[in-house]
C-alpha cells in the first residue's frame, strides 16, 4: 500500500486508563511496534473564516473532507512535513498527501511556489484552498502510541493521550503546548484497517465491553473552544 495515498476503514474509541491497560495486556502478544512507536504528533488544519468544513462535517454528511499540515514532534524550517487531504465517504477514509520541508509549506502558503512533489496531490491541494479559501486555523497535538498486527499486515491500532490545542499561534515550530481536550488519563482508541478486525481482536472488545464512538478531535475542539466562546 502506498503509505501517501490509500483507502481504509478507521473506528475510534474513547478508554479509561484502566481499560487501556486491560485491553493491552489482552493483545500485547497479538501486536507489535509500528514503526513511529510513539510520537507527538503535531497538526495545522485548514478552514475558512466560517469553520465551513468543520461544521458540514459535525454533521455528519455522506462524504467530508479536511485539510492538514503533519509533523512528527516541533519541526524546523528544514525538517519533512506531511500535508494532507483526508476524505471519507460512506465511513471509507481516503488520505493523499506530499512530504515536503516546511519552508517549503510557507513558500507555498504565502508566496504561491509550488514545492516539487507529487503534482497530482499538489493539484488537488491547490484546488481544495482555492474553492474553500482556506487558511490556517486550528493547532492540534497528540502523544501516540502506534502498533500493527503481528500477523495481519494492514492492520493498526493507535492510542492518543493529551489531547492538546490552540487557535493562536498556531504554526508547527511554536511548539506543542495547548488546552488539554480529554479528561486526565482517557485515551483515544482508533483501529484503522482494510479489512474485518482480527477475531483476537473482537474478542477482547467483546469481554472488555468496548464500543465505538463517534469522536473528531478537530470538531471537538471546534465545539468546546470556538462555537462556545461565540468566535463564529
Amino acid at each position: 500500500m502506498d503509505i501517501n495515498k490509500f483507502r481504509r476503514v478507521e473506528k475510534k474509541y474513547l478508554l479509561t486508563k484502566e481499560k487501556y491497560e486491560l485491553l493491552i495486556s489482552k493483545i500485547r502478544n497479538h501486536i507489535t511496534a509500528d514503526k513511529y512507536d510513539y510520537s507527538t504528533i503535531c497538526n495545522v488544519y485548514f478552514d475558512n473564516d466560517n469553520y465551513d468544513l468543520i461544521t458540514k462535517s459535525i454533521e455528519k454528511p455522506l462524504y467530508k473532507e479536511k485539510l492538514r499540515i503533519r509533523s512528527y514532534g516541533i519541526p524546523s524550517k528544514t525538517d519533512k512535513v506531511f500535508f494532507e487531504i483526508k476524505k471519507k465517504y460512506k465511513g471509507i477514509v481516503f488520505k493523499r498527501r506530499i512530504s515536503l520541508t516546511l519552508k517549503e509549506f510557507y513558500d507555498y502558503l504565502t508566496k504561491g511556489i509550488v514545492p516539487n512533489v507529487d503534482i497530482q496531490v499538489m493539484n488537488e491541494i491547490d484546488y481544495m484552498i482555492k474553492l474553500y479559501n482556506l487558511k490556517p486555523k486550528i493547532f492540534i497535538a497528540y502523544d501516540r502510541y502506534s502498533y500493527k498486527g503481528k500477523n495481519e499486515k494492514e492492520f493498526r491500532i493507535t492510542f492518543d493521550k493529551n489531547i492538546r490545542s490552540r487557535n493562536n499561534f498556531i504554526n508547527l515550530e511554536n511548539g506543542d503546548s495547548g488546552n488539554v481536550l480529554l479528561k486526565k488519563g482517557e485515551y483515544l482508541m482508533e483501529v484503522k484497517t482494510l479489512d474485518a478486525y482480527p477475531m483476537w481482536f473482537t474478542n477482547v472488545l467483546s469481554e472488555l465491553e468496548i464500543y465505538p464512538t463517534s469522536f473528531s478531535k478537530y470538531g471537538n475542539v471546534y465545539k468546546k473552544q470556538i462555537f462556545i466562546k461565540g468566535e463564529c
